[in-house]
């Protein structure tokens, strides 16, 4: 059991950090990644293709996000049953998430293939883009088996509170996927269809390699062959926490893409200068999402074990990790913004970098607002409430629907960097109460004190 993470004892800051690290660490290579990517592409073959590299990117949050938010989802129940310490349900649940996964990738796969270009019109891309736009897009489509398979698979080893080994998954995968833009962008001069393939390659290396490590290292997830029966039951079980996440994302991107098509509308410079400025924006942001992960697994697993006391002190002390790293990014951004713009375009695209780096630090000031709404989001899913932080996606869509509609006519890029904060605080306003409400409920049903 060493490969395993008891959350349910010990101190609640010491197991979320521990836990969180190495998802930080993760996530940020992953990231940086996708900066190195999109340097590739706009500084080797054009800002023509960084634009239509980013031209999808609301989409592929919409569709991903519903896929990796089902994926999440799926692995509540096993952090909870792990978490009571019955590994025969354990076993079925994940032999559960398995199949529905299956159905999920193939159908998703199908349709968005299907319907790729209509998609792209959707969004108000510009014809000067469409045709790399639609390359770029159609080869992520094709790789979302590989992309659910790594999303489970890992799911379920960080369920156990192991989160290392995917992060060691992810430095692997990222250098290969790093290796193969070179080859594939500069060596062989292909341009988005190159980022395309090797983003597909490096997914389907991640997913084999979590698939031979549960194998070889974590048997005790391997499902046995009564275990591996369909039981409807814990099916439905399964749909209850995994469909309201990936319907929370994907009711989040709606507002992203009504965002994106706003932006998109004012041409070719300001979707460069929103893709460069997400890029980099991401970068910082996917450390709040990760404390909001491990707050998750934290979460399934003392409500699994009954200990509800150690929610609340799990929460504050993710609160105070979160704060801490603000105080970091708001010493890197602030004085680097435009800087770190300057890696995707030449120095003398100046509406770019002007644009690109008045996002980011507008956007700094509102990063706690963000780190309560991810830690208090999956906090609630981890508790086996989906369907609440699925409310507050709606929030979140609502706000960027009113922003496209409202703000970016009226402001132009200026309405575009406010859409993210607007977001933020409206899932707040809806999470904050939402989640004091949800303690005492269940401090109450265990008969526990409140």
């Amino acid at each position: 059991m060493g490969n395993v993470n008891d959350m349910t004892v010990g101190s609640p800051t010491r197991g979320i950090v521990r836990f969180a690290l190495p998802l930080v660490c993760g996530y940020i290579l992953q990231q940086m990644y996708m900066v190195i990517d999109a340097a590739i592409v706009g500084r080797f073959v054009g800002v023509g293709a960084l634009a239509a590299v980013g031209a999808s990117s609301s989409i592929m949050f919409l569709i991903m996000g519903f896929a990796s938010g089902c994926c999440s989802g799926f692995s509540i129940p096993v952090a909870q049953a792990f978490g009571a310490k019955d590994m025969e349900d354990m076993r079925r649940y994940v032999a559960g998430g398995i199949r529905l996964s299956a159905v999920i990738a193939a159908l998703m796969t199908l349709i968005t293939c299907l319907l790729c270009a209509p998609i792209l019109r959707m969004v108000n891309t510009p014809e000067a883009i469409f045709a790399d736009a639609y390359t770029f897009l159609f080869l992520q489509f094709l790789a979302i088996p590989f992309t659910i398979a790594y999303n489970l698979l890992s799911s379920f080893i960080r369920a156990l509170g192991n989160s290392k080994t995917p992060f060691y998954f992810l430095i692997f995968s990222s250098v290969v996927n790093i290796l193969l833009d070179f080859l594939l962008i500069v060596a062989l001069g292909m341009g988005v269809e190159g980022v395309g393939l090797a983003t597909m390659l490096a997914q389907a290396c991640s997913a084999w390699l979590c698939w031979r490590y549960i194998r070889r290292q974590m048997p005790l997830l391997i499902p046995l062959s009564d275990e591996r029966r369909y039981d409807h039951r814990r099916a439905l079980h399964l749909l209850n926490n995994g469909v309201p996440m990936g319907l929370q994302f994907s009711i989040t991107a709606i507002g992203s893409i009504m965002l994106q098509s706003a932006n998109n509308a004012l041409g070719t410079v300001y979707v460069a200068a929103f893709t460069t400025a997400m890029r980099v924006k991401y970068l910082f942001t996917c450390v709040f999402e990760n404390i909001g992960v491990a707050m998750a697994t934290y979460c399934g697993q003392n409500i699994g074990a009954n200990q509800v006391h150690r929610i609340a002190l799990g929460i504050r002390s993710a609160i105070k990790i979160m704060l801490v790293y603000f105080l970091f990014t708001v010493a890197v951004i602030w004085p680097f913004a435009d800087e770190m713009m300057m890696l995707f375009v030449d120095s003398s695209q100046t509406a770019i970098v002007d644009n690109a780096a008045l996002f980011m630090r507008i956007a700094n000031y509102f990063y706690p607002v963000l780190g309560l709404l991810t830690i208090l989001r999956y906090s609630i899913q981890g508790l086996g409430y989906s369907n609440l932080s699925m409310l507050s996606g709606v929030m979140e869509m609502l706000a960027r629907t009113g922003v496209s509609l409202w703000l970016v006519p009226a402001l132009g890029f200026l309405g575009v960097i406010y859409g993210d904060p607007v977001a933020w605080i409206s899932a707040d306003l809806f999470l904050v109460p939402c989640m004091f409400f949800l303690y005492r409920h269940l401090k109450k049903k265990k008969g526990q004190p409140t």
